[in-house]
């Protein structure tokens, strides 16, 4: 019994859920007053997701012509239909106010939703369509479709809103709404050959065969209220006495356009959805039209992977049956025999992979569709099962998700209890997306981000009580949509592999074996542990990790040492492989994870070190940070760690952690070719700098008391330390020095050698070692460790040796007293830049040099291969510039450096040296310094002699740049350049 209007307060209409109460008391008294109704009999039934739109939205129609909306609400059965309509779709509510008429439809049955043929029927009817013309071409046609359409759509709506359990009818609804969209496409081809036959014989335009193949959700016929429609057109003629192809190829170009301009153009009535063509062949750079031999030649020559998974739903959507039906015929067998295709899962994986990484990051939460979780890992993990083991299974050449979903699991390829879960929530997300669309009958895959947003999609889909309830419940979903996606689409041949027969399997373990051993791996027993232990289980590491390892075995075999480099990225992995940016970086970035097993296959030095440090894997995502930082930045960053470490054992720990890591970098960067061997020994010398002067802070904090403060200590760089050229696993050459400074004479000598023990102490790693080498002091080895800065002065004026002067030549101040460090450089200066030659000392020195190269060579290595002291090698450029400093330096201050080839640039400039010879004797230096430190690389090891076994000779070579089995050519340019260089050597040298 209908309530008085009286009884219909604002509480009232507040628990029917309006919003603005007295907005709404104010609308349904207009529309009292338009409909002749009483306010009672309007509200009798009044469920709506949005009282206020649907308030609104009839008001708005009422305005227009009451009388199709009175007889809806005069009768109860139609009463609330109109209501779930108009409170749910503010889109089709602009449809009737545009038409009120079309209104009446909603007073139409909605038992049972119309099946393809009504709705074709129904479309050739809007468009008086008679042998596949319309009865007129003109843009009234044209917008008699697009109501036709939209009528249709609005039976639809109310079929779907007033369903007892709507989960269970969305893919009846998506069915419809593809039959429709059909439908539509088919009036619009009728209306596009009236036009086009007033142009073009009529004849002609119907001997024009055009197939519309629908692909995507149209061919599944699991289409969204609103969405793009995708298709391929296929060209023929009927009879080819009557119609060259070619020229129906051209007809049928011009019908397809038509058509896509009669849904999607402007006219009066809004367009309808867009018709997508761009995934034919070529895209949308190809023909729009293409005959079907065009189609089939393409696909077998030139088509990708995703573009057989493009037509795994395709069927005929609209125009001529017998073409669309001989294209799905030809087409379909090459769609399932794309899964054979090399690296075919890998290729699906990626292009899902691509699409979350466009996904806008401000949308990704909200996203239905696109998103983690969303329906597109449903799709995707569906379509990559059904390709692979469609194959071989007939049984699973179908369209639809629900019904191949039904297929996996009748076929054994999914668990019974994963494809419920997936079907029930294909089911929730498609209802959500439907009802989203619905409201503004527009294309939208995103949840509302309003609160009211949020409460007009829960009570328009019935999922739950209120917004944050259908949030909370859309988070679940995606939560295990993701779960079954991860365990399920990266890992679907395992299980169908395992169970079938030995013989029948695409690769047997024996067969891996020989395929390992037949690529480069000397042990492929252990490289299937190492893969298999990386890619077993479900979480998301393993998963990574199964996407990459084909790809990533394959370089590692490309490299050195194949075995090595899976067994370090092994270690790497499982120290890093849950982190989010080691993930991010494998998933994304192919040139870090192929400069990541360039390095483990190159180098055993680099792979020990990152077994170690493994976060320097995220340095492989930028060049920039394979860069060195400065001298300054690693001494800013000492200090600061003595700042937090008290201790000298703790805050020495820390620097020996950081200067690891600083070789780890440079020596990364030199692998990976961002430095040359001027940046890498500069880097090496900085990091050792800064690492000593930080050891000297701590132990002299620790020995030195405050009373004796006064002590100046410093550390001396010698040899090619002194020089700024390391290489890696140089010594540092070093002078000890102090001076006591007031300080008793004896407690300061006692002070200063706990220093030095002091710093060999807390210097020493086993890891990387740092040999801290006294032996270029007074002396050598027979002197004492460390000397007063008198000490020094005192022996060098009165009893060194012409060698110890030329050692003199590579001193440079690391560590300790500026001031002290200024003395001893002035020292030094006045020993090693003589304002005289001491000729007696000149002979002295070219006589050690023959005895160094004939006693100090070790036993049994043939000395043109000792990298040091062989012929044409460091030692002789080295010795030949040091002479040359002793001559001249004095002189010619630009040789007063203690670079070698800075030196030697200078000793070219004032003509001291042949630029020509200069050349050899560089080229030989630099050189033996690269091999030097690329046999360290390698090896992990420090050796001096370049190795005689062709195969490390190759990883050497390839260290320098050179390709792959060229140990022959590094052997002959290796001992051509130091030739040249020891002929150059001894005419200035010996003279």
């Amino acid at each position: 019994m209908a309530r008085s209007d009286v009884s219909v307060s604002l509480s009232a209409l507040a628990r029917l859920g309006f919003a603005e109460l007295s907005e709404a008391a104010a609308n349904l008294a207009e529309l009292e007053t338009l409909l002749q109704l009483d306010r009672a009999t309007l509200l009798d039934g009044a469920v709506a997701a949005d009282p206020d739109a649907a308030v609104d939205g009839l008001l708005r129609v009422a305005r227009r012509d009451a009388a199709p909306l009175r007889a809806l609400f005069e009768d109860r059965s139609t009463r609330a239909q109109v209501w779930r309509v108009f409170g749910a779709s503010q889109g089709l509510a602009d449809f009737f106010s545009r038409h009120p008429s079309e209104v009446a439809v909603l007073g139409e049955s909605v038992s049972v939703l119309p099946g393809a043929d009504e709705l074709r029927d129904r479309m050739r009817g809007a468009v008086g369509a008679l042998n596949g013309f319309a009865a007129s071409g003109d843009d009234a046609t044209v917008v008699a479709l697009r109501v036709a359409y939209r009528r249709s759509l609005a039976a639809i709506a109310a079929f779907d809103l007033t369903a007892h359990n709507p989960i269970m009818v969305v893919s009846e609804v998506a069915a419809a709404l593809a039959d429709l969209a059909g439908a539509a496409l088919e009036a619009s081809l009728a209306v596009a050959r009236t036009r086009l036959s007033q142009s073009i014989s009529r004849d002609q335009v119907a001997a024009t065969q055009l197939a519309i193949i629908g692909v995507g959700k149209a061919g599944a016929r699991e289409l969204n209220y609103v969405s793009d429609v995708d298709v391929i057109f296929v060209g023929g003629t009927r009879d080819e006495e009557i119609l060259e192809e070619s020229r129906a190829i051209d007809i049928a170009t011009r019908l397809a356009r038509e058509a896509m301009r009669g849904l999607s153009g402007i006219e009066v009535e809004p367009p309808l959805w867009e018709v997508d063509a761009a995934l034919r062949p070529e895209g949308k750079q190809g023909a729009l039209v293409r005959s079907l031999a065009s189609h089939l030649a393409y696909y077998d020559r030139w088509a990708k992977s995703w573009e057989f998974q493009a037509l795994l739903k395709a069927r005929p959507l609209a125009g001529d049956p017998e073409l669309g039906e001989a294209y799905i015929a030809a087409l379909q067998p090459k769609v399932f025999s794309s899964a054979a295709r090399e690296n075919f899962v890998d290729s699906v994986q990626r292009m899902r992979e691509r699409v979350m990484e466009h996904i806008d990051p401000a949308d990704a939460p909200y996203q239905l569709k696109l998103g983690a979780g969303g329906l597109r890992d449903i799709e995707f993990t569906v379509q990559l099962l059904q390709l692979v083991h469609g194959l071989t299974d007939i049984r699973l050449r179908t369209r639809g998700t629900i019904e191949t979903l039904d297929a996996l699991v009748e076929g054994g390829y999914i668990g019974r209890a994963d494809a419920a879960s997936f079907a029930d929530d294909y089911r929730i997300l498609r209802l959500m997306e439907h009802r989203l669309q619905l409201r503004e009958l527009s294309r939208t895959h995103l949840m509302p981000r309003t609160p009211a947003g949020l409460r007009v999609l829960a009570r328009s889909s019935g999922l739950a009580d209120s917004g944050e309830a259908v949030w909370a419940r859309w988070e679940g979903v995606r939560r295990e949509v993701r779960d079954i996606h991860t365990r399920l689409f990266y890992r679907p041949l395992l299980s169908a592999v395992a169970s079938l027969p030995e013989g029948e399997r695409t690769l047997s373990t024996e067969q891996a074996h020989d395929r390992l051993m037949a690529i480069g791996f000397r042990n492929p027993a252990g490289a299937l542990r190492h893969i298999g232990a990386l890619t077993t289980g479900l979480s998301r590491k393993a998963t990574i990790q199964r996407h990459l390892m084909p790809v990533m075995v394959r370089w590692f075999a490309d490299g050195s040492d194949p075995d090595y480099a899976l067994l370090a990225f092994r270690r790497i992995s499982e120290r890093l492989g849950d982190t989010p940016w080691f993930l991010r970086m494998l998933r994304d970035s192919s040139g870090a994870a192929e400069s990541l097993t360039r390095l483990l296959s190159s180098s055993r030095y680099v792979g020990e070190l990152m077994e170690w440090i493994p976060e320097s894997v995220a340095w492989l995502d930028s060049s920039d940070l394979l860069r060195p930082r400065s001298g300054a930045a690693l001494d800013e960053e000492a200090r600061a760690i003595q700042t937090r470490q008290r201790g000298v054992g703790d805050a020495m720990q820390a620097v020996r952690a950081l200067r690891r890591r600083e070789l780890l970098r440079t020596a990364m960067g030199g692998v990976l070719d961002v430095l040359s061997i001027e940046e890498i020994a500069r880097s090496l010398t900085e990091i050792t700098d800064a690492t000593i002067q930080a050891g000297l802070r701590a132990v002299r904090r620790e020995i030195v008391p405050p009373e004796d403060d006064a002590l100046d200590f410093a550390v001396i760089g010698m040899g090619r330390f002194g020089g700024a050229e390391l290489g890696f696993g140089s010594d540092a050459d070093i002078l000890y020095v102090y001076d006591a400074n007031g300080v008793e004479p004896q407690r300061a000598q006692a002070l200063a050698t706990r220093i030095v023990a002091g710093l060999r102490e807390h210097l020493t790693d086993h890891r990387v070692p740092l040999d801290l080498d006294a032996d270029l002091r007074p002396e050598g080895r027979n002197g004492p460790i460390v000397r007063t800065i008198e000490a020094y002065g005192e022996y060098y004026r009165r009893w060194s040796l012409s060698w110890e002067a030329q050692a003199l030549l590579r001193a440079r101040g690391v560590a300790g007293s500026a001031k002290l460090i200024a003395t001893f450089t002035e020292l030094a200066d006045s020993i090693r830049y003589p304002r005289e030659v001491d000729l007696q000392g000149t002979r002295e020195i070219k006589r050690i040099k023959a005895r160094v190269e004939g006693e100090r060579l070790p036993q049994g290595v043939d000395p043109r291969r000792h990298l040091k002291l062989g012929p044409g090698t460091l030692s002789d450029v080295e010795w030949l510039v040091q002479l040359l400093q002793l001559q001249h330096a004095h002189d010619v201050p630009e040789l007063r450096t203690t670079s070698t080839i800075a030196a030697l640039d200078a000793a070219v400039e004032a003509d001291l040296v042949p630029a020509a010879s200069a050349d050899l004797l560089r080229d030989a230096w630099r050189l033996s310094s690269r091999l030097r430190s690329a046999i360290t690389l390698y090896t992990g090891k420090t050796s001096d002699v370049l190795p005689t076994d062709p195969r490390d000779l190759d990883a050497i070579g390839r260290l320098l740049g050179y390709p792959d089995r060229s140990a022959s050519e590094l052997e002959d340019d290796y001992l051509g350049v130091t030739r040249r260089a020891r002929r150059a050597f001894e005419t200035l040298f010996y003279g």
